[in-house]
Formats: structure tokens, sequence, C-alpha cells
């Protein structure tokens, strides 16, 4: 379970009151294993999400907790940061460059190792395919090609089934999620991030809708994080310096650097992959965090370039032209006159409307899949085999009810295309001819978008081809989101939209100047503004895809456009599926309703708080009892005249402090032993959930009766609000801070001198439209 949002006055010793405590641990319990159940159904039909306390990671149903982003200021981090001398801030400045450094390095290599696997993997099999259709071998060539399609799809639903579940999908909601402060099970583990590389080059290589751009962010987030634990015990890397980064607050930081670098690494695109962690993936940001992701994405990028002049030399096997995107439309410069903006216009809306609608439908597959991913593994791999199946028959079938068409003439390329990549697929066509679908079905998803992109030959492919490519693309990038395999929302969206943007430009041609190929790429930017929302970064990721700065304006046009439409349907693709996956993500903005109540009025109790020097069996019984993580710790007679509030101690902490046994039989302060005690890193947060569990403390019946001092270890200066502030005002502060608990103090004196605490959990619009259902949610 996660915080401390309701707890019990402390007035009363634990012995007296023995039995009604451990009869309200055990129906706290039973309430959370009854609610567990209840909100396993929801999650998976209607997503009603009843508690904030459980949600979907990848294809499972996981407990999850909040993060610990606010820095504790108790005597043994004041202590440990008066001592600290400039070598060891040094050390710590240095490190965190160098954890820079090593996030874009290692991130390029892994985009690197994707590319050249998925255009080798993919190359193999269409160079296969299209040997056995020259020989006129056609049953043989699509036996060979849904088999090779079904064995990879198969590897990569087998890793993300039974070792990974938390691979599965784009895991751009999970990043998003986790640096607004949201941990969940296996989110970022090396699992995930070896399942996350390998099923994307089987997922992608085998043929399937999707792209490997989303993974990589997702895969960058697992780099940083494994590179941000602080060290390990279990492998021997406990290097002193790097225990500098074992807390919640500079993980975030590398983690934002890693989900950049991702976009750098699958883009190529270093300050669209800055802009994107800014715009979309973090929540909160500073300009010392710009500047160093900035180098991580600049590093990744360098790296990138350089292995990508190694390929051109053909070292690479069957790379091909693609491997790293890039899809040059420089060939056509943009000229523009009024006609064209009103067409630049209409493809804006059509993106609005037509990203707003795959959003819908990808909601609607999402859910009906839930149900049966939930059935077990068997039926997540039978899933992936009948979309690998449906796939295999579209990309080989359709082109059959396509016509040859005649080579042009003054071709600066092969026709029709003998090998694996290029313009003009063979196919079934004599010699002379090529099949404009198999161009677009029969290649690589990297190959088919530069096809459409290109400015060579304006009718190159029918209107006829690019209606049903898109239809094909459309429908199959809908149903193939959200089966068991880590699968990417770009590819899929770029491809749709660049179809519609060039059956446009062929459309439109008389009445528009603009060449087909910009068409294409406008359209891409359009589906992408209305599926994904976000401008800046999408205009400046297309813009080094695509380097040509002269569509700038036409960019910035057409996002704007398509973002305006699509936002009067509904949210953003990773918004909803964040929503979805019953994420209790904190908006940037607090919701209408909530300025019709104040603090006090969602903090329910009874409040758990602790004595500043508390008996240890009250500590046990409470940590037992309940899963929050953050206590109130109160100043009581004889250690202050009146009680008042001392400040917040975290769960993980007394665990550390009890864990140590250092007891005194009598209730006195004990503050300067424990400062010479311990250090600030002996409480610091263990990587990948190790840290210490009730179920780890051994102590016996006579140190339950002992004392200890609390103090040492008692964030002295958590954020307080006062109980009548807007609950409004209340969330921004809790998003804006990062926190994980904001205590309530109350307005008038001689009354307990806490009130409550809000957990991410009070802020959500299901626990307070439950406790005050008369509000209206939308007013």
């Amino acid at each position: 379970m996660d915080e401390n949002s309701i707890s019990l006055n402390h007035g009363v010793d634990i012995e007296n009151d023995g039995a009604s405590l451990l009869e309200r641990r055990e129906s706290n319990m039973s309430a959370y294993s009854d609610r567990e159940g209840a909100v396993r159904e929801p999650l998976l039909k209607s997503r009603i999400n009843t508690t904030s306390q459980i949600a979907i990671v990848g294809a499972n149903v996981c407990p999850i907790e909040s993060l610990d982003y606010e820095i504790v200021e108790n005597e043994l981090f004041k202590q440990d940061w008066r001592s600290r001398k400039k070598v060891q801030i040094f050390q710590y400045v240095f490190l965190k460059w160098a954890l820079a450094l090593l996030i874009g390095l290692s991130t390029a290599l892994v985009g690197f190792f994707n590319n050249l696997a998925v255009e080798n993997i993919a190359g193999f099999k269409l160079l296969l395919t299209s040997n056995l259709m020259i020989a006129d071998k056609y049953y043989q060539a699509f036996a060979v090609f849904a088999g090779l399609n079904m064995i990879l799809a198969v590897c990569a639903a087998v890793l993300c089934a039974f070792i990974a579940p938390a691979a599965a999908g784009s895991g751009i909601p999970e990043v998003k999620a986790y640096l607004n402060g949201v941990d969940a099970h296996s989110i970022l583990a090396p699992s995930t991030l070896l399942v996350k590389i390998f099923g994307s080059v089987f997922g992608v290589a085998a043929g399937f809708v999707v792209g490997k751009e989303g993974p990589m962010v997702h895969t960058g987030a697992c780099i940083a994080n494994l590179l941000g634990q602080g060290g390990s015990r279990k492998y021997h890397l406990t290097w002193k310096w790097l225990r500098f980064f074992k807390n919640d607050r500079d993980r975030r930081d590398l983690i934002t650097c890693g989900a950049a670098a991702g976009v750098a690494a699958a883009f190529r695109a270093p300050v669209g992959g800055v802009l994107f962690a800014l715009e979309e993936a973090a929540s909160w940001w500073r300009s010392a965090l710009l500047w160093r992701t900035f180098f991580t994405t600049a590093v990744a990028a360098m790296v990138l370039r350089s292995l990508v002049q190694f390929c051109k030399s053909g070292k690479c096997g069957l790379f091909g032209q693609g491997g790293l995107i890039m899809f040059d439309v420089n060939s056509a410069i943009p000229s523009y006159n009024t006609h064209d903006l009103l067409a630049i216009m209409l493809i804006g809306v059509l993106g609005g409307l037509l990203g707003s609608l795959y959003n819908y439908l990808v909601d609607k597959v999402l859910r009906a899949y839930s149900i049966i991913n939930e059935r077990g593994p068997a039926f997540k791999i039978l899933l992936v085999i009948i979309v690998s199946l449906l796939t295999s028959c579209c990309a080989y079938a359709l082109p059959w009810f396509a016509a040859c068409t005649p080579c042009p003439t003054g071709l600066d390329v092969q026709c029709p295309t003998i090998g694996r990549s290029g313009n003009y697929k063979n196919f079934q066509c004599e010699e002379g001819h090529y099949n404009d679908f198999a161009s677009l079905f029969l290649n690589t998803n990297d190959d088919a978008i530069r096809n459409l992109f290109s400015s060579r030959n304006k009718n190159e492919f029918h209107i006829s081809t690019l209606f049903i490519f898109f239809a094909a693309i459309y429908f199959l990038g809908v149903i193939t989101y959200g089966i068991a395999i880590p699968s990417g929302l770009f590819i899929p969206v770029i491809l749709a939209g660049a179809s519609y943007g060039r059956l446009l430009g062929r459309l439109l041609g008389s009445f528009a100047s603009l060449d087909v190929g910009l068409f294409a790429l406008l359209g891409a930017a359009s589906f992408l503004g209305g599926t994904m929302r976000m401008t800046v970064s999408l205009c400046v990721i297309l813009l080094e895809l695509t380097n040509d700065l002269l569509m700038l304006p036409l960019m910035m046009l057409v996002l704007l456009i398509s973002k305006t439409v699509a936002d009067s349907f509904n949210k953003g693709v990773y918004d909803q599926i964040v929503k979805m996956k019953g994420l209790p993500y904190m908006e940037a903005h607090a919701e209408p309703y909530m300025r019709q109540l104040v603090a006090g009025d969602v903090c329910s109790g009874p409040l758990i708080t602790f004595s500043g020097v508390e008996k240890v069996g009250n500590i046990l019984h409470a940590l037992r009892m309940t899963g929050h993580n953050g206590f109130p710790v109160i100043d009581e007679p004889p250690f202050t005249d009146a009680p008042e509030l001392c400040g917040l101690v975290l769960r993980s902490h007394l665990l550390v402090l009890l864990d140590a046994k250092k007891f005194t039989k009598n209730r006195v302060l004990t503050r300067s032993e424990h400062l010479r005690m311990f250090r600030a890193f002996d409480f610091a947060k263990a990587g990948s959930g190790k840290g210490l569990k009730v179920e780890d403390l051994d102590i016996n019946e006579e140190e339950m009766e002992k004392y200890v001092d609390l103090h040492p270890i008692t964030n002295t200066s958590p954020y307080t609000v006062v109980e009548t502030m807007s609950l409004a005002k209340a969330a921004v502060l809790f998003r804006e801070l990062g926190l994980r608990h904001l205590c309530v103090v109350p307005k008038t004196p001689g009354r307990p001198p806490i009130v409550g605490i809000l957990t991410r959990h009070d802020f959500m619009p299901e626990h307070v439209l439950g406790l005050h259902p008369d509000i209206h949610p939308h007013k």
C-alpha cells in the first residue's frame, strides 16, 4: 500500500489498546484485499480505478508506490552536509557528468544495435521472400514470409510474457509516470531493459506495424536507472563514490537524461530529445538539468553518426540505407502560396480528426486486450500469433490486387529493385514493371516511410494504393498496440500520416504547388500532433529527421491546427494510457472542482503519530499494522511545554533505526550518540527495492519495552499547509515541489498540532469525488 493517508491519534498506549489495534489492522488488511479484488475488474474492463495503490504495468496488475523526491532535512543530513569536503562535492559533480556521458554512450550503442539487428533480420527475411517470388514460388514465399514473422513474434512475446511483462508496450507512459513520482514493480529493472532491447528487435523485424523509437525512450530510462543505482552489493560494485546517487531525486534527473537520450538515439535528433523530455516526459525541470540533458543527447548523436559512417563502408551486413532513420526530402524546395496554406490547414484538421479517432480506438482495443492478457502468458502469446498472421496476410495478399506499373524512364535507381530495399519492388510483375503496393508493404517500416517522403517521382504510387495502404496501416496500428511485445507508436503514426498526406498531395495536385513528398511529411506531422499532442518537440524531431529547415513554418502551422482540433475530442494517447493503466499521475493544473474544497476536507483519519522518543513496540506495531511510508512525530511534555509538530519520519528510516537496536530503557534523548553512530548514507534508499522490510527485523519482547529517540532521523522541515487552504492550491504545490507527503496543520490553537497528511492518493479524482459525491466534477 502507499503512504500515510490514514492515521490514528497517538494518545493511548498500544499495550492497553492492543486488541482494538489488532482488529483495526485486520480490518485494514481485509479492506485492502477486498479493494484489490474489486479494483482488478474495473481496471481491466471500465478502467475506473478506485484506488491509486494498484495499476497495470505492462500487462500485469501491480502495487505501486510514490517516490521520495523531497530532501529529508534531518539532523544526520545536516551533519553530513556540514562535514562534506570540497573533494566530495567535486566527486559528486564529476560523477553526475560522467554518468550523463555513460548514459548517452550506452543508449547510442543500444540504438545502433537495435537498428543493425532489425535491418539484418528483416533484410534476410525480405531477400529470401523476394528470391522465391522471382523463382515463381509464390506459396513457398508466403510460407517463409509468414513463418519467419511468426517465429520472431513468438520470440518477442515469450520474452514479454514470461521474463518481463513490464516491457510490453512503448514504455513512455510508465517513464512519464515515474518522472511524475510514481514507482511500480520492475518498471525500470535490468530484466525489463534486456527484454525491451531484444523484444523490440524481434517485434519490429517480425513485420508488425510498430516502431522501435518509443521503446528506445524506455530503454534509455532503464539504462539511466541501472547506472544510477548507487552500486550493487550483489555484483560487488560498491564503489563509495556511487553512494551519492542512492536517492530518488538524483535518479529522477538521470532517468530524464536517459529518456532524452532514447529519443536522440532513435531519431538522431539531439535537440528533439531534450525538448521531448521537457515537453512530454518530465514533470520537474530546471536549467542545470537542461544543460546536462543536452550534453547526454549530444553524446548519443555523435556516437551514432560515427557508427553510421562506419556502416557506409559496407561492413554492417544488410544494413541498407535505413537503419538509423534519415528521411532526406531535400530534393524538393518548399515554395508555397495562399492555395497551399489552405491545403495545409485541411491536412491539419484531418490529422486532428484522425488522431483523436485513433486514440479512441486504441483506448477500446487496450481495454479488450487487457482482459485477454490477464488470462495468462499462453493467451498473450496466442494474441500475438493471431495479429502476426493477420499482418503477414495483409502485407503479402494486398499487393496481388495492385496493377503492375511500368518503370519510369530516366531513373537514377534500379527499377525494378533487385535486393532487400528500394522504391520499386518487382513482386509478381514482369520485367520492366514494379508493384507500388509491394514497395510499401514488403519493406521495413523505415524504407516505406522513405519511399512515401520521396520527391523523385510524383506518380510513383497510385491514389488507390495510397488509400488502401493508409486504411490497412491505420487498422493494423490500432490492433497491434497492446499485444505483449515492446511496441512504439511513432512509426505507425508517421506511416499512416505520410500515406494520407501523399494521397492529399495527389488529389490536390492541380490546386496546390507543393511537392507530394512534402505533403507526405506534413501529413505525418499532422497525425503525430493529433495523436500525441506534442508541438515543439515533434516539430524539431521532424526537422532533424528530414534535414529540411525550410519546412519549419508549415510544420508549426500543421501541428498547432491538428493539436487544437484533436484536443476538443480527447486527451493525447500517452495521457490516455497513463489514466487507463490506473497510474496516479498528478496533472500540472488542478481540477476545477478542487476550488470548492479545502485541504481539511480530504484528510481522512484516524492519524498515526509517534512521540519524539517512542516505545519500540509501538513503532513496530504501527509498521506491521499499516503500509504507510511517512509518520508525523509529535514532541510532548516533558520535552516541550505543549504538544508540537517536530516533523515527519519515513518508514525506511525507522526500519534502519530499529535494525541497529540502539535502544534505551528510559525515555531519554540520545541525539549525540546517534549522530556519532550513524551517517546519512546509512539511511540512503536501496536500489531496485532491496531495502529492509518489517519481516527482516528481529526484535524480542524485552526490546519491545525499550525506547528509541526519533529526533536525529526526523525531517524537521516538512512542507505544511493550513487546513483551510484551497485543495486546488495544495494540489499545485504538491505537484510542483514533487512531494510525497504534505502535512495539514490546524488553523486555530488548542488543537492537536497536525490534522492529517495529504498524499498523492488524496488528490486523485476517484478519492476526492468518492468522499464528496455531491460535487459536480466538471464545475
